[in-house]
């Protein structure tokens, strides 16, 4: 998938707990661990929003684009 999702990243550096960051913005923690692990299609902005408001942090400290591995020129 090209777009990484490295919440727990970001969890891990401002000591905060998954379950404590789920309640303080309001989801459920099953929402957040599939956000977490990137098995979601897609993410609403007030929740980004929270999330980022919640960590101190911008979408791109969460969120990072990986470009799909290209073919070489040869193949």
């Amino acid at each position: 998938m090209p777009i990484l999702v490295t919440l727990d990243v970001m969890l891990a550096r401002r000591k905060v707990r998954a379950r404590d960051l789920a309640q303080r913005i309001g989801i459920s923690e099953v929402n957040l661990s599939l956000l977490k692990s990137g098995k979601v299609k897609g993410v609403r902005f007030e929740t980004l929003e929270k999330i980022c408001e919640a960590l101190d942090c911008q979408p791109g400290d969460i969120l990072a684009f990986q470009p799909p591995d290209t073919p070489d020129a040869g193949d």
